[in-house]
């Protein structure tokens, strides 16, 4: 599996006062609860890097390995892109002094908060950037402490051929049932391993589908029961996970987004130019074509994700607004 993800069709337009001025093109894949494609687009069949949407099925090799928490909260932020809010920091601060490691031992570059407010308040202080408030530094501390339990180096933790590393693969391998298209180097500096989107749809849906006391259903419940852990107060999954009873939602860079309900179906996104703006409304859009009849859905909350508002001088003015699926 060497070809290369060929792009998909459009998915979405950019409209600013009435006029499209733009268009987000991509591929989407929607399955139904058997697991079987409900519906396409573009190509869901060639590799592509899930980016943070890989973060449930590494920390299930890193579960396989021998990490433990006591706290679910604990593996909620292994599994987060967080915003490097006041509670994500010192949630990560927690593991790495119980396991007594030190800021130091990650390996994540440095960063500033992606939270607005966060951000503010660490400049207002005189701080800078740091490893701790990089968006993974929970997969990292979750890395490091599984290491510590496996009786493996940490120093290199994040060498594609380390022990973990090769456990995580494992892991993506058997949750997507495919073979490993490409082996990156995602933003954090971990190894990434790409599937194709159709695989990717049918891991999340295995994660919503797991038996209770199984790694992927802890994984599962951990993000639910925790979702403001996963991708802040604000976040798009934290909001998906909050309208919707029982979904699984998790985003990644480049445009990614995965969804999953129990005894419904899946979804994943990939927008080809990377745009998170665009990915959220069409997955929203593609979920709503499953049957969420039976569950008390928060609509409300769901209206305001099917669009992604526009500004000017300060006030909406357009909105990127999902094409697809056509009426």
């Amino acid at each position: 599996m060497n070809e290369s993800y060929r792009g998909g069709e459009p998915v979405a337009d950019v409209v600013r006062s009435g006029f499209t001025e733009g268009i987000h093109r991509g591929s989407v894949v929607v399955l139904d609860a058997s697991g079987s494609i409900r519906n396409q687009l573009g190509d869901i069949e060639s590799p592509i890097f899930p980016r943070s949407a890989n973060k449930p099925m590494q920390s299930v090799g890193a579960l396989r390995s021998g990490l433990t928490f006591t706290d679910d909260a604990d593996l909620a932020i292994a599994t987060a892109s967080h915003r490097g809010e006041p509670f994500h920091i010192e949630r990560v601060r927690r593991i790495l002094r119980d396991a007594r490691l030190s800021e130091s031992d990650l390996q994540c570059p440095a960063d500033l908060p992606s939270d607005a407010d966060a951000r503010d308040a660490v400049l207002a202080a005189g701080g800078g950037p740091s490893p701790i408030m990089m968006n993974c530094s929970g997969k990292h501390a979750a890395m490091l402490l599984t290491c510590l339990n496996a009786g493996w180096s940490t120093d290199d933790y994040l060498d594609p051929e380390h022990p973990l590393q090769v456990a995580n693969r494992e892991a993506v391998i058997d949750l997507a049932g495919t073979q490993i298209g490409a082996t990156g180097i995602d933003g954090c500096g971990a190894p990434l391993f790409a599937v194709p989107l159709l695989n990717l749809a049918l891991a999340f849906q295995r994660f919503v589908d797991a038996e209770p006391g199984s790694h992927e259903r802890a994984i599962a419940d951990a993000m639910r029961a925790h979702p403001e852990l996963v991708s802040g107060t604000h976040g798009s999954d934290t909001q998906l996970m909050r309208a919707v009873p029982g979904l699984l939602s998790k985003g990644g860079a480049e445009g990614i987004a995965a969804i999953a309900v129990p005894g419904v179906g899946a979804v994943a996104v990939k927008i080809d130019d990377g745009q998170h703006r665009a990915a959220v409304p069409v997955a929203v859009a593609a979920l709503r074509t499953l049957d969420l009849s039976g569950l008390d859905v928060d609509e409300e909350s769901l209206d305001e994700l099917a669009e992604t508002p526009l500004l000017g001088g300060g006030e909406p003015v357009g909105a990127v607004v999902p094409l697809w699926p056509e009426d």
